[in-house]
């Protein structure tokens, strides 16, 4: 492992943690998301067809693009001096992942819960982490739905974006928030993002496949690290990751439910953990606990994986 692998990862991480997300005007997410709704409008009104190819393009277009632009950036860094290139690569790879966020947010609705103020956790949730319908939700269901966000979110979030990162540096990760952000605007099974969003959501569940089964595996780690349940995060993992309609987000979910021993539902579409207790507002703190550390796990995985393709490939900034 040498320091031009783990040293920009680190950097990040101190960003994410000691300042958090920059405000949208600087956020190149912020303008992904404008892209992606000025595309939107464009979009062939009256046929399925035309909507799927439009929609394909524009998920390719924007990957190709994103993936461009990153490749620019890194050349353009490289003709700074090293201390400015890792600094500049760690401020860029910290756009693409957020941690300090979500605890944050998973921090609000617990707080608003442990004071019984539940409209107020109803709409923070709904607000900050899922995009359901809170209104008529339970304390017990406002707890299982900000769980549920912790742990996918720590995959699409968090790991997901470090790996690509990993994998193929800036560029790969650019092009891997791209896809998501496109997929969390369009990826929706109604009548208008039915056939527009279809090819964000495919690419979307393909590039998650890997990571969502490593954060699953790094939870039930974590889990068995911090004293928490390991035996039975494996086994809501085995039994109940399949039952979620997406292909990966069960599997953060199932091992979460399991590794906490609670059960989270989303009404009408899937129980994890089903039998378990029902999740409680200090379930939360305990979700975010495993998190950090399951975070924490996969950036020392991350830093290895860089190094080892950095020395394979010669790169030795």
């Amino acid at each position: 492992m040498n320091v031009a692998s783990v040293l920009p990862i680190a950097l990040a991480w101190c960003i994410d943690l000691l300042l958090g997300d920059p405000p949208n005007r600087f956020h190149p997410v912020a303008y992904m998301g404008r892209a992606i709704a000025l595309a939107r409008r464009f979009a062939p009104q009256h046929s399925e067809r035309g909507r799927l190819v439009y929609g394909s393009a524009v998920v390719a277009g924007g990957c190709i693009i994103s993936f461009w632009i990153g490749r620019f950036t890194v050349g353009a860094l490289a003709h700074l001096p090293i201390p400015f290139r890792w600094l500049g690569e760690a401020v860029l790879l910290k756009m693409f992942f957020s941690l300090s966020g979500l605890v944050k947010a998973a921090h609000q609705v617990r707080q608003a819960l442990e004071r019984d103020d539940l409209d107020s956790a109803r709409r923070l949730v709904r607000w900050h982490l899922v995009s359901r319908d809170t209104s008529q939700l339970s304390a017990a269901h406002v707890a299982a739905a900000t769980i549920e966000s912790v742990a996918e979110n720590a995959c699409d979030g968090v790991i997901a974006p470090l790996l690509y990162y990993a994998l193929g540096g800036l560029p790969a990760a650019l092009s891997y928030r791209f896809v998501s952000t496109c997929d969390s605007m369009w990826g929706y099974r109604d009548a208008e993002y039915e056939w527009l969003g279809k090819a964000a959501a495919r690419m979307d569940d393909l590039l998650n496949l890997l990571p969502a089964r490593l954060t699953a595996l790094l939870i039930i780690l974590a889990s068995g690290l911090l004293g928490e349940d390991a035996p039975t995060a494996w086994r809501m993992w085995r039994r109940d990751a399949a039952t979620t309609a997406s292909p990966n987000a069960g599997h953060p979910m199932s091992a979460m439910a399991g590794a906490l021993g609670v059960e989270l539902e989303k009404i009408g579409h899937y129980r994890l953990g089903h039998g378990l207790r029902q999740a409680q507002a200090q379930d939360i703190r305990r979700a975010m606990r495993l998190t950090v550390v399951c975070c924490g796990l996969a950036t020392l995985l991350v830093a290895i994986l860089a190094g080892l393709l950095r020395r394979r490939s010669g790169d030795t900034r």
